[in-house]
């Protein structure tokens, strides 16, 4: 499933070509995605600029002068960038044509994504309007994860996966971010310190950011804007490595399920 990261890397791919555009036209091939496409999509958005192109969570804003497009990839999505007349394939449901031929192109094998619009503030969606912060911004600290986890049995590593409690923070990079916190996954939340929780959010930022830099993880589903897998992949630490040796203590590293999710960690690195 693309993450945070990935999302990202679509955001910052697809803005150049199509802010300030002027759609011209929308194609829908498929409407019945994990939400039914709205039936009038196609009419509402023509003659429409393109204001912004942002990012809350794994959603992707299309910021119009009178409401905005919410997109997400889902399991398999992903969104291209090409030029008008190269033919559509068994998976590419929806095309956003612009003013300069330009065309946005979205796929989704499994069609578990979702293209929706709302002429109301996008930040009170129903899909938006609970989520936590932006693991980027300010607003996200050790600080907030300390007050949010009084209490709470819950596994760290399910804690900071809630996306109520923070927004972005998928099953890969919460592997990776807890190994390089040193915390191991199952620890209860609530049993956590101020101090580790002030490195644990710090090095939230540092693997999405990475991974951001890098294009976001190469997964079987995920490509880029352009057709290309992302690249963090070759970095990680943990994830995927369940049984080869720890980079920094060389022990093998462990694998256990949480809340139905693979878990990867070293029993002596993190405590």
């Amino acid at each position: 499933m693309p993450e945070l990261p990935e999302v990202e890397t679509t955001r910052r791919g697809i803005a150049p070509h199509i802010e300030g555009q002027i759609i011209k036209q929308v194609i829908i091939r498929q409407p019945q995605l994990r939400w039914p496409v709205p039936e009038s999509l196609n009419q509402i958005l023509i003659g429409l600029s393109i204001q912004s192109v942002s990012r809350r969570a794994k959603y992707l804003l299309l910021t119009t002068n009178t409401g905005t497009v919410l997109l997400h990839l889902g399991m398999s999505g992903s969104l291209r960038i090409m030029a008008t007349g190269q033919g559509a394939g068994k998976h590419d449901h929806i095309d956003f044509i612009f003013n300069d031929d330009t065309v946005l192109r979205f796929n989704d094998p499994r069609r578990f994504g979702a293209v929706l619009w709302t002429t109301a503030p996008a930040s009170e969606h129903q899909l938006l309007k609970d989520l936590g912060p932006e693991p980027l911004l300010a607003d996200f600290s050790g600080e907030l994860l300390y007050s949010l986890s009084r209490n709470r049995k819950a596994p760290v590593k399910s804690f900071i996966m809630d996306s109520h409690i923070v927004v972005g923070v998928g099953n890969i990079y919460a592997n990776e971010a807890l190994f390089m916190a040193g915390i191991l996954p199952s620890r209860q939340a609530g049993k956590i310190s101020l101090a580790r929780y002030q490195k644990l959010a710090e090095c939230i930022r540092v693997i999405l950011l990475h991974a951001i830099q890098q294009g976001g993880t190469t997964l079987r589903d995920f490509v880029n804007e352009a057709g290309k897998p992302g690249y963090f992949k070759q970095q990680l630490k943990v994830y995927g490595r369940a049984g080869l040796p720890c980079v920094l203590c060389q022990q093998p590293l462990n694998e256990i399920r949480l809340a139905n999710r693979s878990t990867v960690f070293c029993s002596d690195c993190q405590r």
